[in-house]
């Protein structure tokens, strides 16, 4: 006699959350939703965290966040986490700080998620690269001043794809020329290298610079100063990741209040 098939295995999937920059009410409904929804979280350091603790009492929670210089959990693994839990029958949130595929090491891990077979959807996030400096009062676009953004990682600052410098042409060329404001993220390592960068390039020594740390928490700081002494300022003042660095005039003090007073002057007021 042959015995028939099991019980089919419930099918799983992964949904990738974009958690915002780290205030619990900058996540999105659909984030939300997500995440009453799940099964495993797999959850980074940055983002919304103290969402953990509202979530449904059955929901495992696998923490793989990272700090600067330690990676307990490398990505690989957090890619295998992702497939294993999913191919078990899980509903698997991966939380990420900001947006996934802004610096977030989302496709990779969509692509693993693509490879094994299994559903995956993304859910996008609020990007601390916006909305950091934004929340600082830093516009990264303004009128009369500058229409685009470039956002990079300071993160291969000293790696052997940086042998002249964390930044690229392109960055430079923003920083240098004025073309636009340039935005780093986890840069707080490398700003002496990128100030060093941007000064042999050319750049002008009085562009301003602004650091915004731990931005939409109650720990937000911001730190300004000009290119030239930019290190040192932030050195002085103990900065720390996380932070993003905007460099261009859209970062010099003043700047908003400055078009509020030619608004109404030009009205007569």
């Amino acid at each position: 006699m042959t015995a028939g098939p099991g019980p089919a295995r419930q099918r799983g999937r992964v949904t990738l959350v974009g958690g915002g920059p780290g205030a619990v009410d900058l996540l999105t409904v659909r984030a939300w939703r997500a995440l009453q929804a799940a099964d495993v979280v797999v959850a980074d350091r940055l983002g919304p965290v103290e969402i953990l603790a509202e979530l449904p009492p059955h929901v495992r929670v696998v923490d793989v966040g990272k700090t600067p210089g330690d990676h307990p959990v490398p990505q690989e693994r957090i890619n295998e986490l992702l497939v294993e839990h999913a191919l078990a029958g899980a509903h698997v949130v991966r939380l990420k700080g900001g947006d996934p595929f802004v610096l977030g090491r989302g496709g990779e891990e969509v692509a693993a998620c693509a490879a094994a077979g299994v559903p995956v959807e993304v859910v996008p996030g609020v990007t601390s690269a916006v909305a950091v400096p934004g929340l600082a009062g830093i516009p990264l676009t303004h009128r009369g001043v500058t229409t685009g953004f470039h956002v990079v990682s300071g993160h291969c600052a000293g790696s052997s794809d940086a042998a002249d410098g964390p930044l690229d042409e392109t960055a430079l060329s923003c920083v240098r020329d004025g073309t636009a404001t340039l935005v780093v993220l986890m840069g707080v390592r490398s700003l002496g290298a990128i100030v060093a960068q941007s000064l042999a390039a050319g750049a002008d020594p009085r562009t301003p610079v602004a650091i915004v740390e731990n931005g939409s928490t109650a720990g937000q700081r911001l730190t300004r100063a000009r290119l030239e002494e930019a290190a040192e300022v932030a050195a002085a003042r103990g900065v720390r990741s996380p932070a993003v660095v905007v460099i261009g005039h859209v970062a010099a003090a003043g700047l908003l209040e400055g078009a509020r007073e030619r608004r109404l002057a030009g009205a007569g007021v």
